[in-house]
């Protein structure tokens, strides 16, 4: 009976190991935006969960579940309440459309505007060869695309729930079992515990910036925002900078969109003056603080430049999506850590040679000093 040589079997187990990554991956491939963020958050909040375990008798899972529980609290509720009434709102806009469009067709919609913009829509209904006959065909085709919009709307909201609520399932399985997860991972990993270690510092480090400047760009914005409503006169000021201040963490959206859509408003409802004031304020003043305010901040925090910092969220938003605003610094940050490892490891002195050990380029054969003999002589 013959048995596999070391080398193949050493081939075989390569193999598999790939196999089993590549596997992991497509498992994991749903949920990676998801695990990541809870990732992220877990590094930031096990030192606040350690503390918290403390004071209650080291029961982890409890102090574990009490955090995950005041961030849903403190975040998502308020998120998922803001998507919910802003949904509702759209979709009560959109059906007012379309029962008045049925029962009154162009005209009753166009008598339904204020007194300003009627004007500009009558004027501009009689420049057109058909009149009112064109727009009607025009608004039936526009309103069944604004429906299938709602209607993508309210799933694409249903799934970001589901996720959020994913999201605090993940953290709170990471909060209670991370440091062992810590442990495993240094162990396991191909690498010395100290290089691992120094990754996840790394990784923490980059986290604990990301979320910070997230959150504090976030609220920079809406306070902007807030200004311009104010000076603009536009209605719930408050409201709409809570929204401003949620909707800045979704990068497809953005804190501006919602200076532009009040803008719209103020627009229809006769005020163009402070429309475009506020439209002008949203795109240059409370689009342009995202860009400035997160890589300043950023930089305070990790040992990168402020340029670096700018084009890694953009290419990760680029390359991953919304995802790639966390993804983008922490593959700087672990460029870098590489770097510096490698750069270690390539200045480390060699060891010192055992004596009798074969010299370089000798095949074969010990250097010896034979006693009482100052030759050297070679077996």
């Amino acid at each position: 009976m013959t048995t596999a040589s070391p080398r193949a079997a050493r081939y075989v187990l390569l193999g598999l190991a790939l196999l089993a990554v590549v596997l992991m991956a497509l498992l994991m491939r749903p949920f990676a935006s998801v695990l990541l963020f809870a990732g992220v958050l877990a590094s930031v909040f096990v030192p606040w969960v350690d503390r918290l375990a403390a004071r209650l008798g080291a029961r982890r899972q409890l102090a574990a579940g009490l955090l995950t529980a005041g961030l849903a609290l403190m975040v998502v509720l308020p998120a998922s309440i803001m998507a919910v009434i802003l949904g509702r709102e759209v979709v009560a806009g959109v059906q007012y459309v379309r029962n008045t469009l049925e029962s009154g067709g162009v005209h009753g919609l166009i008598q339904a505007l204020p007194p300003s913009v009627k004007r500009q829509v009558v004027k501009l209904v009689g420049e057109l060869p058909r009149g009112e006959e064109q727009l009607q065909e025009m608004a039936d085709k526009q309103t069944g695309k604004a429906a299938r919009a709602v209607g993508g709307a309210l799933v694409a909201t249903s799934s970001a729930l589901f996720q959020l609520i994913l999201l605090l399932i993940a953290l709170y399985f990471l909060l209670v079992d991370g440091p062992a997860l810590v442990d495993w991972i240094a162990a396991a990993a191909p690498l010395r515990p100290s290089q691992t270690r120094e990754l996840l510092a790394d990784f923490r480090r980059v986290s604990e910036a990301t979320l910070v400047s997230s959150f504090a760009t976030a609220g920079t914005q809406s306070l902007v925002a807030l200004l311009g409503f104010l000076c603009a006169g536009a209605p719930q000021p408050l409201f709409l900078a809570c929204v401003t201040f949620f909707v800045a963490f979704v990068p497809a959206v953005g804190a501006a969109s919602v200076s532009v859509a009040t803008a719209a408003l103020l627009f229809v409802g006769g005020h163009p003056g402070s429309a475009l004031f506020l439209l002008l304020w949203g795109l240059c003043v409370v689009g342009l603080t995202d860009n400035i305010v997160k890589p300043v901040l950023m930089r305070g925090r990790m040992e990168v430049h402020g340029g670096a910092i700018f084009f890694a969220l953009l290419g990760g938003l680029a390359a991953f999506g919304p995802v790639g605003l966390v993804a983008g610094p922490l593959i700087v940050a672990f460029f870098l850590a590489i770097a510096r490892m490698c750069q270690r490891e390539l200045q480390r002195p060699e060891p010192a040679r055992a004596w009798g050990a074969a010299q370089p380029g000798v095949e074969g054969g010990l250097d010896l000093l034979p006693a009482g003999s100052g030759a050297r002589s070679r077996l």
